[in-house]
């Protein structure tokens, strides 16, 4: 322990974030666990590192008695005190330096852990405050080792955890593959801080939008609402209150250049944007797209509708095993029951014939 060892110490406490008085507190409570491991379990030991020459002292601490000395460790007569100290009273605490000649060694070894764990945990300090304020967001990582179930991300000196329920069905993952990932949690483990992102979490299709919509981190085009079922399809709303803007479009692209471009990040998943609007009338038709709607009747006490659509667009209405339907009743809020118009018109008594 020398003034060198403080200087560097000092350096890393500057290039690390640690304070370094806090760092030499430690170092010191780590050298008296050192000192009574090595040289007597006396409880009453104090060591100090000296802040400017970096020299390692030992102190016994003992309490001032009067009279008879019952235990040498903890205590000692007022008479024998008097030697060190003149002026000390019964009561007070004394410290005799008792520093082991080869301490100096001991000291090193055990300063120099103490610092390599300090480094170590104000490393995961600054990797938990950058990924904790990322929750919620969008980041690029490169597939670092692909497992049974996990798959781990490398995010720039931190490695993220993609579950197997936040993987995409049917995405295959290979080591280097750069993705796309959304953070959803960041947590603090006693192993660092543990990052858990997702490929399906329908937070990624929205921060993906926003990356390539100029006008949404504008604030031209708004997203009112996503519905996706992962590696399928995806449904987003979207609105602007310029009426000069077209939402859609803009979210499309020239000759669909910006959605193409979500679709091939995402392998593939088919993403239907619908015009966002306060009329359900008119919101639950452009929902169910790519089919065309005749006819949607609200009940707006339990917000349901029954939706009629023509004999040959029933099918493309609800969709493969009632995906579109399912979609469209997630993103628009409301219990949507699809009829033909044949069956429609076998409801007459409630349902007006339409053309």
């Amino acid at each position: 322990m020398t003034g060198e060892f403080l200087g560097a110490i000092e350096d890393i406490c500057k290039e690390k974030g640690i304070d370094k008085e806090i760092l030499l507190e430690a170092i010191e409570a780590a050298l008296v666990s050192a000192y009574k491991k090595n040289f007597g379990s006396a409880p009453n030991v104090r060591v100090a590192v000296d802040r400017e020459s970096g020299s390692v002292k030992v102190f016994a601490q003992k309490r001032v008695v009067e009279g008879e000395v019952r235990d040498e460790l903890l205590e000692i007569s007022l008479e024998e005190a008097k030697h060190v100290n003149p002026g000390i009273e019964i009561n007070d605490i004394l410290e005799i330096e008792v520093t082991p000649g080869n301490f100096g060694r001991i000291a090193a070894q055990n300063a120099k852990q103490v610092v390599v764990q300090r480094i170590r945990e104000a490393e995961r300090g600054l990797i938990y405050n950058k990924f904790i304020e990322k929750e919620n967001e969008m980041v690029t990582g490169l597939v670092q080792q692909v497992e049974a179930r996990n798959v781990y991300i490398d995010l720039d000196k931190a490695e993220a955890i993609l579950p197997y329920s936040e993987q995409i069905p049917g995405e295959k993952y290979e080591v280097n593959d750069r993705l796309k990932v959304y953070i959803t949690e960041v947590k603090k483990t006693t192993k660092g801080p543990q990052i858990i992102v997702s490929r399906t979490h329908p937070g990624l299709v929205k921060r993906l939008f926003e990356f390539e919509v100029p006008e949404i981190v504008r604030g031209e085009v708004v997203i009112k609402n996503i519905s996706r079922e992962a590696g399928s399809r995806t449904k987003i709303s979207v609105y602007s209150e310029d009426e000069t803007i077209d939402p859609v479009g803009s979210c499309v692209g020239h000759r669909g250049i910006r959605v193409q471009q979500i679709v091939e990040e995402l392998r593939g998943e088919k993403i239907d944007i619908i015009k966002w609007s306060e009329d359900p009338i008119e919101y639950i038709s452009s929902a169910l797209s790519p089919a065309k709607v005749l006819a949607v009747l609200p009940s707006y006490g339990d917000r349901s509708a029954m939706v009629i659509v023509p004999d040959n667009q029933l099918s493309l209405a609800i969709g493969k095993e009632g995906q579109n339907a399912r979609l469209a009743a997630k993103l628009t809020g409301w219990k949507i029951d699809i009829k033909s118009q044949s069956q429609a018109q076998l409801l007459q008594d409630i349902i007006p014939n339409v053309e």
